[in-house]
């Protein structure tokens, strides 16, 4: 028998761009895809990352197969315990000489593998990312010597390097940001495009049957399952976006709809991290749109900002701080969750809004889960570890790297600054200025206390409060705790009781 490598290809890794496949040579080589029961049960997954990831990889892996390549698959069905297990199998029947894959996106995952060549009895190679823009070695050497690490410097680093909307060495328009001019609130301004309308083929459909059938108390609502599981759908998707959507990206990037969980997003987020799309070709095409007039600068800067700066940037910062990045709690957040952040059942619509289209569509975009699920969850104070399971475990695009420090330094505060410059704690002045929701809900933002208050705002003094210490010490937060020290001892007092009564039975909100 012909020596055979093995290459095993992780399920948020079905690119072309896979380390070892850019040398790999069909007839020498043997590519193992598992859907696992170990990475489909590690957390309640939304049912529609899991119908996207494994309708994927079946389409990678028949992709591959034309290519000339002999595939080892493994379906959920099959019961495939774990990732060694697969590569075990795929051992005993093809007797492997080697075993290579690329680094995963997860920490355990990487600890995980350490021990794999002993477990084989052959070597195993852990290659090294090479479809992210920023090594792990690149952040390290940027973030070394450093005091904070502020992502708007990381940003402009990889601006320099890749030459995106530059004028020589000087940013383009003679700004790197334009975030400023990207933060209208919604009021129904214009019409909000429609999008393409999903198709799903068999290999799909098989899916979600089997999803359904597996999985049938996770979230997610399969009716409604829009997502495309091929590189050419998911490109697809980007033109459409570039054409119809970017123009007002920018301009409604942090607005909050009734009328549309969409908006004008990019909804890419989720096939750029498992390989449908690569990043470096998709800010390529938005930068084209841009040179050819078809938007503005202040559009095409703010979506490339998110996947050249801050996309890299929290890989990086992850992996930087992990393992013990993942322990951090530095406001000591330990209540539980609420129960209606598994059925989106609460008063406040906002939250409800953002917690049901989470749950049932396995997306919501950056200021729902900042500004609202994650603003809600800090000046509440609750428990940063269920807080974070919850995230990874409702969004599609949701991996370790990418969740954790979005969810655990930028959303809760919990690494005590190491990722954002002041917590991002808002009252519901800020959610009602950003949308619309506000008419449609029983609360009212302009009330602090009494019936029918906005429990946003007293939870937010309250979180002023009692963190006083903490963020006196934060030039960015002077202003507003000078603030709330000149009030009357009557008036905070009333506030702390009220928001006190809140938090002694969140779920009756």
């Amino acid at each position: 028998m012909q020596p055979k490598v093995g290459i095993l290809i992780l399920g948020d890794q079905l690119s072309w761009h896979h380390p070892a496949l850019t040398e790999a040579v069909p007839g020498e080589t043997v590519v193992i895809l598992a859907e696992v029961a170990e990475e489909a049960l590690y957390v309640r997954h939304n049912r529609h990352k899991i119908v996207l990831l494994f309708s994927a990889m079946r389409h990678f892996a028949t992709a591959l197969q034309k290519r000339g390549f002999d595939v080892q698959y493994y379906r959920f069905e099959d019961g495939v315990a774990s990732l060694l297990e697969a590569c075990s199998r795929a051992h005993a029947t093809w007797e492997l000489d080697q075993l290579q894959l690329c680094e995963p996106g997860e920490y355990r995952l990487s600890e995980q593998m350490e021990g794999w060549s002993e477990q084989l009895g052959i070597p195993v190679s852990v290659l090294a990312d090479s479809r992210f823009l920023a090594s792990r070695s690149d952040f390290a050497d940027w973030a070394a010597g450093r005091k904070q690490y502020r992502m708007e410097y990381f940003y402009r680093e990889m601006r320099k390097r890749y030459g995106f909307l530059m004028e020589g060495s000087q940013p383009e328009g003679g700004k790197w940001n334009y975030d400023a001019e990207n933060r209208s609130g919604w009021r129904g301004q214009c019409e909000i495009p429609a999008r393409l309308a999903p198709v799903l083929d068999d290999t799909t459909s098989e899916v979600i049957e089997t999803v359904l059938a597996h999985f049938p108390y996770n979230p997610g609502d399969l009716t409604a399952f829009r997502w495309s599981v091929t590189h050419e759908a998911a490109q697809a998707e980007l033109d459409w976006f570039c054409e119809h959507a970017l123009p007002l990206f920018g301009t409604y990037q942090d607005a909050l709809a009734e009328s549309s969980p969409w908006l004008f997003h990019g909804l890419i987020s989720m096939y750029l991290n498992c390989g449908l799309l690569e990043p470096l070709a998709v800010c390529e095409q938005v930068e084209t749109a841009y040179r050819r007039g078809h938007c503005s600068l202040a559009a095409a800067e703010g979506f490339i900002r998110q996947v050249l700066g801050w996309r890299e940037y929290v890989r990086g910062l992850y992996w930087y701080q992990m393992p013990d990045y993942r322990e951090l709690n530095a406001l000591a957040a330990v209540r539980p969750l609420p129960e209606w952040f598994w059925t989106g059942s609460t008063d406040m619509r906002c939250l409800s809004q953002a917690l049901k289209q989470s749950l049932d569509l396995g997306y919501a975009h950056h200021i729902q889960r900042l500004m609202v699920i994650g603003n809600f969850a800090l000046i509440a104070g609750l428990s940063v570890s269920e807080v974070c399971d919850w995230y990874l475990a409702v969004y599609t695009d949701a991996y370790e790297w990418v969740e954790l420090p979005n969810t655990l330094g930028m959303a809760l505060f919990a690494d005590g600054g190491i990722m954002a410059s002041k917590p991002y704690a808002a009252s519901g002045k800020y959610i009602q200025k950003q949308g619309d929701h506000c008419k449609a809900c029983r609360y009212d933002p302009k009330k602090v206390t009494g019936d029918g208050a906005c429990p946003y705002n007293s939870l937010y003094w309250d979180f002023i409060h009692r963190h006083s210490e903490l963020l006196g010490q934060n030039p960015r937060m002077g202003l507003i705790l000078g603030g709330w020290r000149k009030r009357a001892q009557e008036d905070r007092q009333a506030v702390l009781e009220w928001a006190e009564n809140i938090l002694d039975d969140l779920s009756v909100l």
